[in-house]
């Protein structure tokens, strides 16, 4: 899933999304199964790793927005 890392930003009709959030089930990488998230634009590579696991897609986006004023 693709959103905002500032949620105001959605009501934008010229911004776009900057945080993807997914769930890994540990079949095909080496993390461990959970949801995560990280910066990342439409049709670009992340930028870094994936933070995670959390145990819920909102614990991820939560942690994502964490520390946003």
């Amino acid at each position: 899933m693709q959103t905002y890392f500032d949620p105001k930003r959605a009501r934008d009709p010229h911004a776009l999304p900057d945080l993807e959030v997914f769930y890994s089930d540990g079949t095909n990488n080496p993390e461990p199964r959970g949801w995560y998230w990280w910066a990342c634009f439409p049709g670009c590579l992340p930028d870094g790793d994936p933070t995670g696991p959390f145990v819920t897609e909102a614990e991820a986006i939560l942690d994502a927005r964490s520390g946003l004023e």
